[in-house]
């Protein structure tokens, strides 16, 4: 009896033990099914936060880029639209020094690294074509590190060359631009371009290159530089820059009398772009005796008399005696005169000539007037009243006196370079500034604040990573416990000799009386059966599968 005792608790021993290995299996199981599921959560809620490493790269720079990125182990996605290559925002500047290390990305311009992979036994036609790729990828490179140009393209023609002159041509040379969103480029980074590219190139006139932007103005064409109003756009720039030279001299002139943002000034230049040449040759008469300037100076006398010479045609009929004498026709000589005294008052001819020639005055001048001279300055200030500091600190305004005024005049006239003879104004005003107003900014909704919302990110993702957890608990992990808790046996040990055998399965419980017989255990086996036949069924079925 004690022997069937035995083996029925030995029976029961190994069923028990077998049940409770396979509940711990089951619990292991839980447990490390709720251990991956928390590791997944942890791992979604601490996802790195990706960072654009290049943007609008060429295919086989691409594939280059990731080929490098894999090699060094670092994730990397693209972006929605397929034009970016994304990287964990910790590792981005890093990647991208490695990368640039490696010559990435390189642009898809080939520059002169292609002739270090020269094929032996190449022609000579082959070789000038790869120096002209490899020149053109290099300009290409240059263009593209001005700041507006995003992409450029360059193609070169260059004529080959021939020994005789006039069948020589001079290369050209195209340029395509592809500028930055937002950005352009004035007349003269469009001449630096022009300039750059017909430097590199030998024998290449800049009048021989054509740039180009992407959508198709041509940027070079110097036939337009010139506006509808007849000026250049450098002319414009050289009149705002006279302004503001000016505006800038005046106010920090005065700014030290009245403070900081207490005047203001504004000019307006009339300046003169036309280029003139003068010259003049003037004459005029000589007004003031000492301007008199003698040239040259001729002079002639001759003098004539009657007296005792012989008089008459000579011939023969001067020979002859005088006629007899007739009444005188002349009144006879006065009394007491002598014959030499009426011989001396015979008449006597006189002449003198004199020709004096004098310098003209001329002058000649002249006059070459450059370009960009100031015809009219005009210059409007308006000065803030003064301000006062009282004992206790408080700041008040006042108007300018009649002095200071006459003050700031003077020295804004000093300041703009005034001139009267030009015909320069300036006007001095003194008048309280208005307050400027206080820009006020609403106030952003805390679902619109950026960073509340990245707070908000990060704590809905805790969030949810608990909800989960708990639901997997309450729905999977719990109920399993639970189970197990209750299909455990409460209690399994062998009988003592002074107790009666307890024999307990699946919650159950029978006692076996001491020290019984065969026939008392088969009785109580068979009222067993009776009263519990869901435990004996078990216990069967336990023996037939051969746990015993």
């Amino acid at each position: 009896m004690a022997a069937g005792n035995n083996a029925a608790l030995t029976n029961g021993s190994g069923l028990g033990s077998m049940s409770q290995m396979g509940n711990k299996l089951l619990l292991v199981a839980g447990a490390a099914a709720v251990i991956a599921v928390m590791a997944v959560f942890w791992l979604w809620s601490q996802q790195p936060d990706y960072r654009v490493l290049f943007s609008n790269y060429s295919d086989k720079d691409g594939g280059s880029i990731v080929a490098a990125l894999e090699k060094m182990n670092v994730p990397y996605k693209f972006s929605d639209s397929g034009t970016a290559i994304l990287v964990p925002a910790a590792q981005v500047h890093q990647a991208r020094l490695k990368l640039a290390s490696d010559g990435l990305p390189k642009g898809g311009n080939i520059g002169f690294e292609i002739l270090e992979n020269q094929k032996f036994g190449v022609s000579q036609f082959v070789e000038q074509v790869n120096f002209q790729r490899a020149l053109e990828g290099e300009l290409e490179r240059s263009i593209q590190s001005i700041g507006a140009v995003e992409v450029a393209r360059i193609h070169l023609a260059i004529p080959k060359a021939s020994v005789f002159v006039r069948d020589q041509q001079k290369p050209t040379a195209s340029v395509l631009l592809n500028l930055r969103a937002g950005r352009s480029l004035d007349v003269q980074q469009v001449g630096a371009v022009v300039h750059l590219v017909a430097s590199s190139v030998p024998d290449l006139p800049a009048a021989n290159v054509t740039v180009v932007d992407q959508n198709g103005n041509l940027l070079s064409d110097t036939s337009k530089k010139m506006g509808a109003n007849n000026l250049d756009p450098t002319q414009i720039k050289y009149i705002d820059d006279i302004q503001q030279s000016i505006v800038k001299r005046v106010e920090s002139i005065i700014t030290p009398i009245v403070g900081a943002k207490n005047v203001r000034a504004e000019a307006s230049a009339e300046i003169d772009f036309s280029n003139v040449e003068q010259a003049a040759e003037t004459y005029k008469p000589n007004q003031k005796p000492d301007d008199i300037t003698i040239r040259s100076l001729q002079s002639n006398e001759s003098n004539t008399s009657s007296g005792g010479a012989a008089t008459g045609v000579p011939g023969a009929l001067s020979n002859q005696p005088p006629a007899a004498a007739t009444a005188p026709i002349v009144a006879p000589p006065a009394v007491g005169a002598t014959p030499a005294a009426t011989a001396a008052a015979e008449p006597v001819n006189s002449q003198k000539n004199m020709t004096t020639n004098y310098e003209v005055d001329k002058t000649v001048r002249y006059v070459q007037q450059g370009m960009g001279g100031i015809k009219r300055l005009n210059v409007a200030v308006v000065v803030n009243n003064m301000p006062v500091i009282d004992k206790k600190g408080k700041t008040t305004y006042r108007p300018l006196t009649a002095a200071e005024k006459t003050q700031i005049n003077d020295l804004a006239q000093q300041a703009m370079g005034f001139s009267k003879e030009r015909g320069d104004s300036l006007t001095v005003v003194n008048s309280s500034f208005a307050g400027e107003p206080v820009e006020i900014l609403p106030d952003v909704p805390l679902w619109k604040n950026p960073e509340v919302i990245e707070y908000g990110k990060d704590a809905l993702r805790f969030i949810v990573g608990i909800v989960v957890l708990l639901m997997v608990y309450k729905k999977a992990l719990s109920p399993v416990l639970r189970k197990l808790m209750a299909g455990t046996p409460k209690l399994l040990k062998a009988p003592e000799d002074d107790e009666d055998a307890v024999v307990s399965l699946s919650g159950e419980q029978a006692k076996l009386p001491k020290n019984s017989s065969y026939e008392q255990s088969l009785e109580a086996a068979k009222q067993l059966a009776k009263d519990n036949p869901r435990m004996v069924a078990s216990v069967v079925a336990n023996w037939t599968s051969g746990n015993e």
